[in-house]
């Protein structure tokens, strides 16, 4: 049996619930670009990178450069809003302090902005219990591509099948499974149902993270 040694953590939707917030700025961004942007569209966007979103959305060839551009456009006006308060989804913060006080390494793997993650630890005030932050700039693909997660074990030390995953999303589950860790779902923010998350291939399913332990995510050990 294979210790867990880490625990990397998805942000929105599972360390805060941010989904509003980058849905207003979405759409105010999708209404200056000529076009409406439903709520099943945004949906469809969670676990994939701004450059990946901006073409997919507005189906244009747009430059690197001119990517550049609308993504901080949009970024701002998100930051704008957020910075007027984030606070932890419940649970949470047992979990860190539980992962902390067992010694275990952890981790962001996000496919948000540095500026929006630095931001949201800033806020919370847990920027004390990462030993690394992954987003958008680390990365060149997106969830459900496992290279965020990748990113985050390499950047802590610790192989891919000695961590886990807390996700809320179908993307991020997959994403873990790919890169051969275990994956922990959490349906709070109700964005994927516990049902699609099993499909994914979660290995638990929790409706809050105030319904498991830190020891409990321990004890997901591999086998070897």
């Amino acid at each position: 049996m294979i210790p867990i040694r880490a625990i990397i953590w998805d942000v929105d939707g599972t360390l805060v619930d941010t989904a509003d917030l980058h849905y207003q700025a979405w759409q105010k961004l999708a209404a200056e670009m000529g076009r409406p942007l439903s709520r099943e569209e945004f949906n469809a966007t969670f676990g994939r990178r701004n450059p990946e979103i901006i073409r997919g959305l507005f189906n244009q060839q747009f430059s690197d450069a001119e990517v550049l551009e609308i993504g901080t456009r949009k970024e701002e006006y998100y930051k704008t809003e957020a910075s007027k308060g984030i606070n932890l989804l419940p649970g949470v913060l047992n979990l860190l302090q539980g992962f902390a006080q067992a010694g275990v390494k952890q981790a962001i793997g996000s496919s948000a902005p540095q500026g929006n993650l630095e931001l949201i630890l800033k806020m919370t005030e847990t920027e004390p219990f990462f030993s690394a932050i992954v987003g958008m700039e680390d990365t060149q693909r997106g969830k459900p591509d496992p290279e965020v997660f990748l990113v985050a074990a390499a950047r802590i030390g610790v192989a891919p099948y000695e961590c886990v995953v807390l996700e809320d999303a179908v993307a991020g589950i997959q994403a873990a499974k790919a890169a051969g860790m275990r994956a922990v779902g959490v349906t709070f923010v109700g964005h994927h149902s516990a049902e699609k998350l099993i499909q994914a291939g979660a290995d638990r399913v929790v409706p809050c993270f105030t319904e498991i332990s830190a020891a409990e995510i321990l004890s997901l050990a591999n086998h070897s």
